[in-house]
């Protein structure tokens, strides 16, 4: 029987690979379709994932570019129109199919919920990009599952600041000490650390593999499941060949051991 009482999921990277051949052809669309010359490739994209929030990643390629917009052009009216189309076509994309669920996700997800494990989501995606993968998922009726979606600009401050997992608690009405984290990057494990979420798993994805996951407990480079192993990149799978709910109350017990 697990000690902990939920499961807390980041979605980006996380739930699935979300970013390169989603939100960045995303962005590029509504900069074509904007009549701005501006292209984000996949390398450029990776170093703009530094920043949390689409409408913050813009900002900070205006600055980091040197960008000058037009006199008259009210930035952050540009910035939220550019957010909102790039968000039309990312849920254009999302409604095809065209972005899985990870190795193990579902397996995972159907696991805990048999379990009595209860399911939430802390992230800064809006809450339609949410809702729209996971009802493109293959499994019907999967939104449902989760009893919180935190998700969106309801916090005043992004990852990393703990403000998205602190909102996850306070709706679950749990501690941090009853709760494991799935997170696939740096911004995302800095994040919940900061609330005192110390039960923390990183899969890791193609842009986030090579950073920084100091104090993480276990970082792997999947959710896996059988067929399809998962590799320990940092701590241990305790003998098992994927993660599951053995392995992740392992985690959570060397986190918050009885004392």
């Amino acid at each position: 029987m697990c000690r902990f009482k939920a499961i807390i999921f980041d979605v980006d990277g996380t739930l699935a690979d979300t970013e390169r051949d989603g939100h960045r052809p995303a962005f590029n669309a509504a900069f074509a379709e904007a009549g701005l010359d501006w292209h984000w490739d996949p390398e450029l994209y990776g170093d703009l994932l530094a920043v949390t929030g689409g409408k913050e990643r813009i900002a900070y390629f205006l600055d980091k570019e040197k960008i000058t917009l037009h006199p008259g052009v009210d930035c952050e009216a540009l910035i939220a129109a550019l957010h909102q189309a790039k968000t039309r076509h990312y849920l254009a994309l999302l409604r095809t199919g065209a972005i899985p669920l990870r190795p193990g996700v579902l397996r995972l997800l159907s696991e805990a919920r048999s379990a009595g494990i209860r399911l939430a989501i802390a992230t800064t995606t809006t809450p339609e990009n949410v809702t729209v993968l996971l009802d493109q998922c293959g499994e019907p009726g999967v939104r449902d599952w989760f009893e919180v979606i935190a998700a969106g600009d309801v916090v005043p401050r992004k990852k990393p600041a703990p403000d998205i997992f602190e909102l996850a608690l306070s709706q679950l009405g749990l501690a941090a000490a009853d709760c494991v984290v799935v997170e696939d990057s740096e911004a995302g494990a800095q994040s919940a650390q900061g609330a005192g979420l110390q039960a923390l798993v990183v899969t890791v994805s193609a842009y986030t593999a090579d950073q920084d996951f100091t104090g993480v407990p276990l970082v792997v480079d999947r959710l896996g499941g059988p067929g399809e192993p998962a590799t320990a990149r940092q701590g241990d799978l305790g003998g098992a060949e994927y993660v599951d709910l053995g392995v992740l109350g392992r985690v959570h017990e060397t986190a918050y051991p009885l004392v």
